[in-house]
């Protein structure tokens, strides 16, 4: 039986592969806890530094598996999976304290889209497309879209976005912001993330963590909530071997190497 998420280690960087090509990489539910606990395990891994977004074959993810869906509305069952799934994955990835890239070729629609969304780089090609199909199928959205969209793109896009579930394509997904990097080459998507996310590996882990947790706080924080996290981060940063090797290199003018500690 094939895996329907390959996890791949190189060094320091984590590579998960959403793999079900033949359906476009739709969500089932396999899918959906394999992705869930991956997340879960390299979130407690501290030899995991930067991870890897991605999806096999010729898009990134569709989002969720409508064939599945029609045979668990047919049971009466409901949108549990929203509980039960989209929303745990959707903190994991977010809150991961370690940097994430998503790879976006081809199409990514719906909870797909919005698994992208949560991603702190985005990397495109000329094949990219984002869909927040949700209302297509008589969906609000979900996976942290409301949350994660408008910070991107602002309250109005977001808006026009949602209600009208067009396809934007690369060029406008990578003017709109939706996109960190566009390449020239379907082809190049790939290794410029993994690239991109060997440098991140790199890098002080730590403090990359504690920025994230600043930066999805201060977007809605008041300013002395904002400080009073600030403050809290630069205690643990500031107690770093990292932070005391990288002070130590400035002043002996050299480059820090970084351990993630």
């Amino acid at each position: 039986m094939t895996e329907p998420l390959l996890v791949e280690r190189t060094d320091a960087v984590a590579t998960l592969t959403l793999n079900r090509p033949e359906s476009l990489n739709s969500l089932n539910v396999a899918l959906k806890e394999a992705l869930r606990d991956a997340l879960a395990e390299l979130e407690a891994d501290r030899s995991c530094r930067a991870v890897v977004l991605a999806g096999a074959g010729r898009a990134f993810c569709v989002g969720q598996d409508l064939r599945e869906h029609v045979d668990v509305l047919a049971g009466g069952g409901g949108l549990n999976t929203v509980r039960e799934h989209y929303n745990p994955i959707a903190q994991r990835l977010a809150n991961l304290p370690k940097p994430v890239i998503a790879a976006v070729r081809g199409t990514a629609a719906g909870a797909g889209a919005a698994l992208t969304l949560l991603a702190d780089f985005r990397i495109g090609g000329p094949s990219t497309t984002f869909l927040m199909a949700f209302a297509n199928v008589g969906l609000a959205g979900d996976t942290g879209v409301s949350w994660s969209l408008p910070r991107l793109v602002g309250h109005a896009k977001a808006t026009e976005l949602m209600l009208l579930a067009e396809p934007v394509r690369a060029a406008d997904a990578d003017r709109l912001g939706l996109l960190t990097r566009l390449t020239d080459d379907d082809e190049q998507v790939l290794p410029a993330a993994w690239e991109l996310a060997a440098r991140l590996a790199a890098g002080p882990t730590v403090a990359y963590g504690a920025i994230k947790r600043e930066l999805s706080l201060g977007n809605g924080a008041m300013l002395s909530d904002a400080l009073a996290a600030e403050a809290q981060a630069q205690a643990i940063c500031g107690a770093t071997a990292d932070h005391r090797n990288a002070t130590a290199a400035f002043v002996a003018k050299q480059r820090p190497t970084f351990t993630g500690r």
